[in-house]
């Protein structure tokens, strides 16, 4: 395993520098290995996230609630739905109470995909993360909420 100094080329000042380039450069690696996981099934991973989101919740939910639970925040998310509905992999209504807040819904179609995307295996993404232990899983993962709290 190269270090990231050797990976992108360059001298890093100290190791709190280090770890934000690396998280950077490896968190690029894994947006572009899950893009080419994702891109057979005629999704963007931001299209992905909100079908995930739908199925999790399980019944009808605001955009708004939507576009703040995503991983990847989306100014276009409005747009991200359309698309999607007309793939038919969601369904839309207006609110009776406030014809400016929409809900959105998974469809059977959706439900489909997804447990699709879900059986297939990313051997590149299991092999990525079986190089490190639940413990190391759990530190970094610590380090990060820190890092945003």
């Amino acid at each position: 395993m190269a270090s990231i100094e050797k990976e992108i080329n360059s001298k890093i000042i100290d190791d709190k520098q280090r770890f934000v380039v690396n998280l950077v450069y490896t968190s690029g690696l894994i947006k572009s290995m899950f893009n080419d996981f994702i891109s057979p099934y005629e999704i963007s991973p931001q299209q992905f996230n909100i079908l995930r989101i739908l199925r999790g919740d399980g019944d009808w939910l605001s955009m708004n609630i939507v576009k703040e639970r995503m991983i990847e925040k989306s100014p276009n998310a409005t747009r991200l739905a359309d698309k999607l509905i007309q793939k038919k992999l969601i369904e839309r209504q207006r609110s009776d109470a406030d014809r400016r807040v929409v809900f959105v819904k998974i469809t059977k179609l959706g439900l489909e995909l997804l447990a699709k995307i879900d059986t297939k295996d990313n051997i590149k993404f299991e092999e990525l993360i079986s190089k490190i232990s639940p413990e190391e899983a759990k530190l970094v993962s610590d380090i990060l909420d820190k890092m945003r709290g």
